[in-house]
């Protein structure tokens, strides 16, 4: 398929969209990996609101965890998946495609 025919809002993923996901990516994308209590706190939900997204975005093969010990108690961290960042930056063009240009000039 030529870049001509490319369907800009075909990225556009759903399972990113709800709110919560879409920062939960969005923070993950931009830090790497963090400890499940950060993101808890960066984005001021409860324990079993963002297990439930983490859920959603595991089960979808965009985030995975990995369990350490740290201070003599296990802490689950997250990170994305080459597919959740190729998912999510997808869904970022998609948003993009769909505000249209940021310049009114444009």
């Amino acid at each position: 398929m030529s870049a001509e025919n490319h369907d800009p809002l075909g990225g556009f993923d759903t399972t990113i969209h709800a709110p919560h996901r879409l920062r939960i990516c969005a923070l993950l994308d931009t830090v790497g990996e963090a400890e499940f209590g950060l993101v808890q706190k960066q984005l001021d939900l409860s324990a079993s609101a963002l297990s439930k997204h983490v859920t959603v975005l595991m089960d979808a093969g965009y985030v995975e965890q990995r369990k350490a010990v740290r201070d003599t108690r296990q802490r689950v961290w997250l990170h994305l998946t080459r597919r959740g960042r190729d998912a999510y930056q997808g869904h970022l063009a998609a948003l993009r495609a769909i505000v249209g240009p940021s310049d009114p000039a444009l």
